[in-house]
């Protein structure tokens, strides 16, 4: 089965054909990044704009290269698309993403998504982002197996979730306020930094000391909370507003502080985000720990998780770092997933900007 899977939640546009037999066959990426730098945060109407202009030209892109790797023949000489030679070829299914995310830009994908498949007479199926980011590290040569314990962290979501298999999410704890890489944006604001703000903040990290300002680790005092998994909740915003009043009160931020600043922030984070994985492991007796989302491509998050993970006798499982943020492989294997047992969107579409993981039906 080959899967074309189109990603627009947010401010990346992604593209990916999966094949169940010969894995991932061709993938694009086109970051928005430089667009949106200069506003220090996402403009949703421009994303959408942007995801208009580019995910057909990358549609193009992807199928040509998927032909090229797999020998497949080519599409008609006149497609959908409206370039001559490039069309659905061996394509068995059209994955994409419904949400969570910004209501416009999932609209681009799904609209051209459903649009591509009524027209080329193949079934398309909606996704889930988080379930493509949870799914990712399967897309690598050692993959985990379900069950599983899964941190998911990203600009938009910090949630724990125990997965007995696909659709199987029963959520541990999540964040009650920012979520992680929601922190990271806006710390990495508050010192200049420019956006996105987990990568600025791990390289001013490198040149800071990460215990020079103790930074609150909030809801990590003590594990009795109500609820079955106790402790497993997670807020960001507090440490958000410690660095906000440094940073007020603070008369030069040469580079060294900043260095320093940001050095503190992401060891608390990633302390608080140890602690809880600790914590799950110990109340789920799971072996296997998947990290995945934007802020899993922090190499100081996944040394933590290694070192934690050995010591415990688990394992830890990444996507590659190009995969753990927004991405169109993962919507395409998490779309052939979905569509192997036996499940596709009805007729016409629709998003989801908000849309909880534990509500998608059980699969397989």
């Amino acid at each position: 089965m080959r899967i074309l899977g189109i990603e627009t939640s947010c401010d990346d546009t992604g593209v990916a054909v999966y094949d169940s037999d010969r894995g991932l066959l061709a993938h694009r990426l086109y970051s928005q990044t430089a667009l949106h730098s200069q506003y220090g945060g996402v403009v949703p109407e421009l994303a959408s704009r942007d995801h208009i202009r580019k995910t057909l030209p990358l549609i193009r892109t992807v199928l040509t290269e998927a032909a090229i790797a797999s020998s497949l023949p080519r599409g008609p000489r006149l497609d959908p698309i409206g370039e001559a030679g490039v069309g659905p070829g061996g394509l068995d299914g059209i994955a994409y993403t419904a949400g969570p995310g910004l209501a416009g830009a999932l609209l681009v994908g799904a609209a051209i998504g459903s649009g591509l498949a009524r027209a080329w007479g193949i079934p398309a199926v909606a996704v889930h982002h988080m379930e493509g980011h949870l799914l990712s590290p399967m897309l690598e040569p050692d993959p985990p197996t379900f069950p599983f314990l899964a941190l998911l962290v990203s600009g938009g979501h910090t949630l724990l979730a125990d997965v007995a298999g696909l659709g199987r999410y029963t959520i541990l704890g999540e964040s009650v306020d920012d979520a992680v890489g929601e922190a990271f944006d806006k710390t990495a604001k508050l010192l200049g930094l420019g956006y996105p703000g987990g990568p600025a903040i791990a390289r001013a990290a490198r040149a800071g000391d990460p215990g020079k300002y103790p930074f609150p680790r909030p809801m990590t005092e003590t594990k009795k909370t109500h609820g079955a998994h106790p402790g497993l909740n997670f807020s960001f915003s507090g440490l958000k507003t410690a660095v906000a009043t440094l940073v007020q009160n603070n008369k030069s931020l040469d580079p060294p502080t900043v260095a320093d600043i940001a050095a503190s922030f992401q060891q608390a984070a990633i302390d608080v985000l140890a602690l809880k994985c600790q914590w799950a492991l110990d109340q789920t007796g799971a072996k296997q720990l998947v990290v995945a989302g934007g802020v899993s491509a922090n190499e100081k998050l996944r040394a933590r998780l290694w070192e934690l993970t050995e010591r415990l006798g688990a394992r830890v499982y990444f996507p590659r770092p190009e995969f753990s943020t927004d991405n169109g492989a993962m919507i395409a294997y998490a779309g052939w997933r979905r569509l192997r047992a036996g499940q596709s969107a009805t007729s016409g579409f629709g998003v989801q900007a908000r849309w909880e993981i534990a509500t998608l039906p059980p699969a397989e």
